[in-house]
């Protein structure tokens, strides 16, 4: 019993969430039945079974989570947020075709910091009502995703596209580069917003502009985010241009290192897989993009054995074609299990921690998000478990990976702030962002 409680005195705090089925993800994957989670100050102060913490705290507010799931924000490590407003353009493509003959002219044409404002709002009201709560983009104009972020209160770690050619927010690979440190500078002590360097890729990025970017990211301490061996096209143009694989060729450039998160890394040698594990490489897994664009499949299985960071991740809605990191779960235990033939590999309870406590060291945040323990910031969301799909309930994570999907979040909670309470958005004017999206569209409709 404690001292609270013994002299009748009750701590105030914000919230408790109790007598839930609460799935920590700490270390030891403990699961709480009647648990509760008691949030102060935007942290976790207290995770307990719901008797051991009775009478303790007296909460602002109080949210009943009895016969419901109650989690950690689901992280994802790779996205492009704004290109939810290229959403079904241009699909059944290969990814240079894609790429190269409609998203880059595309963005060429219609991209503006306005836009990205816009589509960056509709992927955030999307990604909070799937669960997500923190989420690594790379795009273009990422002063507009962090402020977006900022108000709407979910976690973002923004990187400015830099390329080789003009994009509609700077002519030059070193104008990007600029820009990019500004947004550095400005957002350093931010809660919710981490800034990184961006370099989109090998094949977009010459060695000097990779070296560059490393070399900013080494300075202020950010993380540098890249797409790494997407394509067996991309591993044979990066070799003929420099005799290495893409990874060797980020190794040879001094690039890998520090907090580096590598989308995709499909096209992987023994070589390869072994220099990821050895530099603390961050790999961001998109099983259903890399599906729909034919990619290929990643290693993920031999990767997680040899010890590498893994998480998950959406990729952008022009690619995919949506932010659902619950689909995403499913996905990914599901291919690895087909593609390798074994029932046993990518099971619920790891596929779960890569959405997670995954993604957090992928971002090298796990100190701060990723799983329900004292001390860490409360990103918390809540799954309602009274529907037909959810019952009966044996394991928890099994539940949440193969039957539960975006529609079962009830609740949301970043950094101890409801963003959305019984499916409403709080932050969000979802109706007026949804109309002007169509209207933008419309517009793409009639100039394309």
């Amino acid at each position: 019993m404690g001292l609270n409680k013994l002299n009748g005195h009750r701590e105030p705090v914000d919230i408790v969430i109790a007598n839930g089925i609460v799935l920590t993800m700490d270390s030891g994957k403990t699961v709480l039945e009647g648990g509760s989670v008691v949030i102060q100050g935007g942290a976790i102060i207290a995770v307990k079974p719901g008797e051991v913490l009775e009478g303790r705290f007296q909460a602002r507010e109080t949210i009943e989570a009895a016969g419901k799931i109650v989690m950690p924000g689901l992280v994802n490590t790779h996205t492009h947020a704004a290109m939810t407003l290229f959403r079904g353009l241009a699909d059944d493509l290969p990814l240079q075709e894609w790429l190269e003959g409609h998203i880059w002219p595309s963005e060429a044409k219609h991209m503006s910091a306005e836009a990205v404002r816009l589509g960056t709002q509709l992927a955030i009201a999307e990604m909070i009502r799937a669960g997500t709560t923190t989420f690594n983009d790379m795009y273009l104009f990422e002063e507009e995703v962090a402020e977006m972020a900022r108000q709407a209160g979910i976690r973002a770690v923004v990187g400015e596209g830099l390329l080789d050619f003009p994009t509609p927010n700077h002519q030059t690979p070193q104008e990007g580069l600029q820009y990019a440190e500004r947004l550095i500078e400005k957002w350093r002590h931010d809660p919710f917003v981490t800034v990184a360097v961006a370099p989109h890729s090998c094949y977009a990025c010459s060695p000097d502009i990779l070296k560059a970017a490393r070399a900013l990211a080494d300075r202020h301490r950010v993380p540098l985010h890249i797409h790494l061996s997407e394509t067996k096209e991309e591993v044979a143009e990066i070799r003929g241009k420099y005799g290495f694989t893409p990874v060797a060729h980020l190794e040879n450039l001094g690039v890998l290192g520090g907090t580096v998160v590598a989308a995709h890394c499909i096209h992987l040698t023994e070589e390869d897989m072994d220099l990821i594990v050895r530099r603390r490489v961050g790999v961001a897994h998109n099983p259903e993009s890399d599906m729909k664009l034919a990619s290929g499949v990643a290693p993920i299985p031999a990767l997680l054995a040899a010890g590498a960071r893994v998480g998950l991740g959406t990729d952008g809605a022009a690619s995919n074609n949506d932010l659902d990191m619950f689909g995403e779960m499913d996905t990914a235990a599901k291919i690895h299990k087909v593609f390798l033939r074994d029932p046993t590999v990518m099971d619920a309870p790891g596929v779960m921690e890569m959405a997670t406590m995954g993604g957090a060291r992928v971002l090298g945040m796990e100190g701060r998000i990723g799983s329900l323990e004292k001390g860490k910031r409360a990103d918390v969301i809540i799954l309602d478990l009274n529907r037909p799909h959810l019952v009966p309930l044996y394991h928890p994570y099994s539940q949440v990976v193969y039957a539960a999907g975006r529609e079962d979040v009830e609740t949301v909670i970043v950094e101890g702030r409801v963003v959305m309470r019984g499916r409403k958005l709080l932050t969000i004017e979802e109706e007026k962002v949804i109309r002007e999206v169509r209207a933008w569209a419309g517009r793409i409709r009639t100039n394309s």
